[in-house]
């Protein structure tokens, strides 16, 4: 087929050309939305070239498939990415200034799509990178968000949930595939017959909805391969009742629409009743659903009805427990659908899907209320039933007892309850933990008796994060001088960048090194200026605190700390400390009280800093509002200090300790996840470790004898930053506003926050001291970004390869 060139005379015609024929303007009165709009079509044209080609190829390859299911893909902005990894930047570059574009001022133009929220969705965008990439054929699924998680405003000290309208203004990068068109039934009853000796099982009185996919291209860095990510719309398969409607029943005769539509409205709707939970089992069940129906669908186009190689030629991997129904759902297409018998189908969903577990958090285990799992999905229910059934019956015959309690705690429904971690434990053929320690916890208590009772399904694979975002997109200016230094091979094999390690000594490298920080902390302060009308001193050293708000990410432990500085510098005239500017950003979930309270707490000790002029002089408190994907990428190249305060046990990975590190961050951190393996990769000169090893933490929950008061007591500094939380120091007009975190902190503790904040103080004390010696703390963090390059999901995707998909 022809091909369409794209040099910078082709470029600047074709933007040109676009916004005269979707417009009908010139570039001098084309709005910003327009110019963007013409920008993003020209990448989408040479994208499109590409993708047809690879398409074209994919169609006539027998080779394995991999679906990759995930709630949550929080992609960022692709129009950046996407000219990056064409291999086009410079050619783009020079076309913009010859139209006397600002590139920068259209990258801005172009929404956050609302497709994620938080680590979860951000490592399966860096995957479905790095699939393509590495050129391996895969199809990334999930839901069309119409709005995200919410667009987080901080309003009166508080935060408050905007809706978060991202498609406002359409996708341009966005495919729709009425083609693949499937129908998801809910609701309705069970009819059971025989027929040609085999039982059949038909669903009657259901009603339905439409599975429309849209289609996104991934396009691999300098490679041929351009894969999918698939995105599930949901929609009536009824037409408007006219009728109805011009009777002037307006709502009525819209009515169905908009209850089929809702269900790929907005990410994770608040759960906290029953029509939220009810609508959140309805989102899993839907794209999983609509998922495995292409899938098997194209199984056949390829392979006919030998259903014996799906697991061959096709992985369905879950990522975490919310895509887990595509276990009993991959059953009854099988058995229902394709006419399969039980034990058949039972072998194959074994040997097709795979788990990874990305929590040990017990409230984040999903469960479904079996109840709700029968009315609405009633063969869904029946096929849970038979799993759970026959996985009793083989624990029994292993544990030589029917009795035995490990069987009711390994159960799929037990208790009223449907067990989904439980489910996909026992139904995959691979289970992994996303970080060493993580997967240790798996199989020391986690998934113990599963572990003990199929030990070969567990393994552990390091979460990475893509290079080619993380780096080269957002440190440009760090990326040009590791080429200067060691040349352009770490491009491809990240893990190059350890050829940086000669130079952390060399004074001009450094210089150099610590030249490019302060341009990025100045970028970030125009960034925060535009974003909410605050800026930062690039003098300061910026310690940063970024990810979702939750008590055991422990932020409390940074507010603490905050609030013992200043009161160090109001008590001491002569006190000194390195000027440091906080920085926080998280969204807290629209139901969780205290991770509000937080963020309420973290913003009034912002307002105590800055109408104190002595204070201000050492300490700045910013909360970056709406924290996303551009917020990272203006934020992370800037830092000096990454702060990960996980309680040790809790996080399983954590990926934002590697976006920081690689970009020059050292880390503050206990124990837990990734940072186990950073401290592996840097050595213990490289990063500051406090608290409380795992081991420490399971003893003391085990014991249960923890009495925070007696810190408290002990610890004068502690109790009087405790004490000024509820004192009026904060809130001169409302003391108790914030009481509840006193009172958890005083009286619970769950997270051990205060047994740790000794630990972490004298830690902090080390970070001040060794950031004033400019050539040490340089050394360390050169270092922190030579050692970088394992974290690559490069690494972590040929491990996945290798170890589970095999493709």
């Amino acid at each position: 087929m022809p091909t369409t060139q794209f040099d910078k005379e082709s470029i600047k015609k074709s933007i040109l050309g676009k916004l005269q024929r979707y417009n009908g303007r010139t570039l001098a009165d084309a709005t910003p939305q327009q110019i963007y709009f013409a920008v993003a079509s020209t990448v989408r044209d040479q994208i499109m070239q590409k993708w047809v080609a690879f398409r074209e190829e994919d169609k006539k390859s027998t080779a394995k498939r991999l679906y990759y299911l995930s709630v949550e893909f929080l992609t960022g902005r692709s129009l950046h990415c996407n000219m990056l990894n064409l291999c086009s930047m410079e050619t783009y570059l020079q076309a913009f200034k010859e139209l006397g574009l600002d590139w920068r001022a259209i990258i801005k133009e172009e929404p956050e799509p609302g497709l994620g929220n938080g680590g979860l969705g951000r490592l399966a965008a860096c995957f479905i990178d790095s699939l393509a990439s590495l050129s391996l054929p895969a199809m990334g699924c999930t839901i069309r968000y119409e709005y995200g998680l919410f667009r987080q405003r901080i309003l009166e000290g508080q935060q408050v949930e905007m809706p978060d309208t991202w498609l406002e203004n359409g996708n341009v990068w966005e495919v729709p595939v009425p083609d693949d068109r499937c129908q998801v039934r809910f609701g309705g009853w069970v009819e059971e017959a025989h027929e040609n000796g085999r039982m059949v099982f038909r669903l009657r009185d259901y009603y339905s909805v439409d599975a429309i996919p849209y289609d996104m291209p991934v396009a691999g860095y300098d490679c041929q391969t351009v894969n999918t990510l698939r995105m599930w719309r949901a929609r009536s398969p009824k037409v408007m009742d006219l009728a109805t409607f011009s009777s002037g029943q307006y709502s009525k005769a819209l009515q169905e629409q908009e209850l089929a539509s809702v269900i790929s409205k907005v990410l994770y709707p608040e759960d906290n009743h029953y029509e939220g939970k009810e609508l959140r089992l309805k989102q899993h069940y839907f794209f999983t659903s609509a998922t495995l129906q292409y899938a098997l669908k194209d199984f056949k186009r390829r392979f006919g009805r030998n259903f014996r190689l799906l697991p061959e030629k096709m992985t369905v991997h879950i990522n975490d427990t919310h895509p887990g129904l595509a276990i009993p759902e991959l059953m009854r297409l099988l058995i229902d659908e394709e006419g399969l018998g039980w034990d058949e189908a039972s072998w194959i969903v074994q040997h097709t899907v795979a788990y990874t577990n990305h929590t040990v958090m017990s409230e984040a285990l999903e469960k479904w209320p079996e109840d709700m799992m029968r009315n609405l999905l009633p063969r869904i229910y029946m096929i849970l039933q038979e799993i759970n059934r026959r996985l009793c019956a083989r624990l029994a015959d292993h544990y030589h007892n029917g009795a035995d309690p490990r069987i009711a705690k390994m159960a799929v429904t037990a208790y009223g309850q449907v067990h989904m971690a439980n489910l996909c434990v026992a139904m995959s053929y691979s289970v992994n933990g996303v970080s060493q320690l993580h997967g240790n916890i798996l199989k020391k208590d986690t998934f113990r008796d599963f572990y003990h009772f199929t030990p070969e399904k567990f393994s552990a694979i390091t979460n990475g994060i893509t290079h080619r975002r993380w780096l080269m997109n957002c440190n440009p200016r760090l990326s040009r001088l590791i080429c200067d230094t060691i040349g352009d091979g770490w491009i491809r094999d990240p893990q190059l960048l350890r050829e940086l390690l000669p130079y952390r000594e060399d004074a001009a490298f450094q210089a150099e090194f610590e030249k490019i920080k302060r341009q990025n902390k100045e970028t970030f302060s125009q960034v925060l200026m535009q974003r909410q009308k605050m800026s930062v001193d690039p003098d300061f050293m910026f310690d940063v605190q970024v990810k979702r708000l939750h008590e055991y990410k422990r932020q409390l432990l940074n507010a603490l700390h905050i609030l013992v500085l200043y009161n160090r510098i109001m008590d001491d005239p002569n006190f000194t400390m390195t000027p440091r500017v906080f920085v926080f950003g998280a969204k807290a979930s629209p139901g969780y009280y205290m991770a509000k309270q937080i963020i309420r707490l973290i913003i009034a000790i912002s307002k105590l800093i800055d109408r104190t002029p002595r204070a201000k002089q050492f300490l700045r408190v910013i909360f970056l509002e709406n924290y996303d994907v551009s917020g990272a990428e203006a934020l992370i190249p800037a830092a000096d200090l990454s702060e990960q305060l996980s309680t040790a046990g809790k996080e399983a990975s954590g990926t934002g300790c590697m976006k920081f590190m690689m970009n020059g961050a050292v880390t503050m951190g206990t124990m837990d996840g990734a940072n186990v393996e950073i401290h592996e990769q840097v050595g213990p000169e490289n990063i500051y470790i406090f608290g409380m090893r795992a081991d420490t933490v399971s003893d003391l929950y085990q014991a249960g004898s923890y009495q925070p008061i007696q810190i408290f007591e002990a610890n004068t500094e502690l109790r009087r930053a405790l004490t000024q939380i509820i004192d009026g120091t904060l809130f001169p007009e409302n003391p108790a506003a914030l009481q509840d975190i006193y009172h958890n902190l005083l009286f619970s503790d769950h997270y051990f926050v205060l047994k740790d904040f000794g630990s972490y103080s004298m830690a902090q004390r080390r970070v001040d001291a060794d950031y004033q010696n400019r050539e040490k703390w340089l050394k360390m963090a050169i270092t922190n970004t030579a050692c970088s390059g394992i974290f690559s999901s490069d690494r972590t995707i040929r491990e996945y390869n290798d170890l589970i998909w095999k493709m």
